[in-house]
């Protein structure tokens, strides 16, 4: 695909808001009970993650859990290799197939990567795509996890990386994000007496402050509250 970045004014480095669209692909692929074998790639993956190690072996609905919950990097690679190299342009495919104009993606995790960028209105109607997949809805307001491998050996136990969760009401998700150029990303939805609030923040300097009070003033003038 062709690297438009430099032409999209308003575009962002999405950093881990990235995983909705793998979670998505990983869904829509109908391979959730496939078994996975942790690749060396994975087992070396930065930032966050719950410490797979190569040649562990768990199942993908198990790995797309620490994906979403816990935004793990070495769970969201494991997944990506095991569907092999066209991974990222099954992610690009979605992108087009949505209508994301102003999206590209070009690592699966969300580091920061050249030609890699989205933005507000992209990733928000991206979440909605994907909280229509009922698997993700339910993980992505899901608290605490604990997943295991294939042979029972080793236990991960994680909780989620959404600080809305359990503190702000009507918070049921979605995704958090965070690299060095990044910055604090969120993509948060909330329901309050039949209203559904959808927020993305990028490059957030203060993300839960500013989050719980945008979803307040949303609540707060909508008319049918």
């Amino acid at each position: 695909m062709e690297d438009r970045f430099p032409r999209v004014a308003d575009a962002y480095l999405p950093a881990s808001l990235t995983k909705m669209m793998s979670a998505l692909v990983t869904l829509e692929s109908g391979r959730l009970d496939e078994v996975v074998t942790v690749s060396r790639a994975a087992s070396r993956e930065t930032g966050s993650r719950i410490g797979l190690k190569a040649g562990q072996q768990l199942r993908v609905r198990d790995l797309l859990a620490a994906m979403v919950v816990r935004s793990a990097n070495d769970a969201c690679r494991a997944i990506a290799d095991h569907f092999g190299v066209t991974f990222v342009s099954r992610m690009n495919q979605r992108v087009l197939a949505l209508g994301l104009r102003d999206t590209q993606f070009v690592d699966p995790c969300g580091h920061d990567r050249p030609g890699q960028y989205s933005t507000a209105a992209d990733l928000a109607r991206l979440a909605e795509q994907a909280m229509q997949h009922p698997e993700f809805a339910r993980l992505a307001r899901t608290e605490r996890v604990s997943i295991a491998t294939t042979d029972g050996r080793r236990r991960f136990h994680f909780t989620t990386t959404n600080a809305l969760l359990g503190r702000y009401e009507g918070a049921i998700g979605v995704k958090t994000g965070s690299t060095g150029r990044a910055g604090n990303c969120l993509v948060a939805i909330a329901e309050r007496k039949g209203v559904r609030v959808v927020l993305v923040l990028l490059n957030a300097r203060n993300r839960w402050w500013n989050a719980a009070g945008v979803l307040d003033r949303a609540f707060e003038f909508h008319p049918q509250m």
